[in-house]
């Protein structure tokens, strides 16, 4: 194995869930309050986008609040990411979903895992 590949390991989460693009999740964010303190907030979306492996790895969240459309892009290993949490899973054709930018309502939130599909 890599040499530098060995080295990230170390740095690696190992409690992160299986997630792809296209799945709703919510992200724990520790934010600092004051000296001492620090609090969680929730960060609730559509994961539209994946890029990159190993200790480099980003993904980016959408959500729509207040009619307005917000984009976070969290690194995956990241210290200030306490949990992530699958919502829901969606099946989706595409590896980045840029095209949900657009969309608004019901029209952006409507991606739905074959498994629910076939149950009906």
């Amino acid at each position: 194995m890599d040499k530098l590949k060995l080295i990230e390991q170390e740095y690696l989460k190992k409690e992160i869930p299986k997630f792809n693009v296209g799945d709703t999740i919510r992200v724990l964010v520790k934010i600092p309050e004051g000296t001492d303190k620090v609090r969680t907030h929730p960060f609730e979306g559509v994961v539209i986008a994946k890029r990159s492996s190993g200790i480099n790895q980003n993904f980016t969240v959408r959500r729509v609040s207040y009619g307005e459309g917000i984009e976070r892009v969290f690194p995956l290993n990241s210290a200030s990411i306490e949990r992530i949490e699958v919502i829901r899973s969606g099946k989706v054709k595409r590896a980045k979903l840029y095209y949900l930018r657009e969309k608004v309502g019901k029209r952006a939130t409507k991606i739905e895992a074959q498994e629910q599909e076939e149950k009906a």
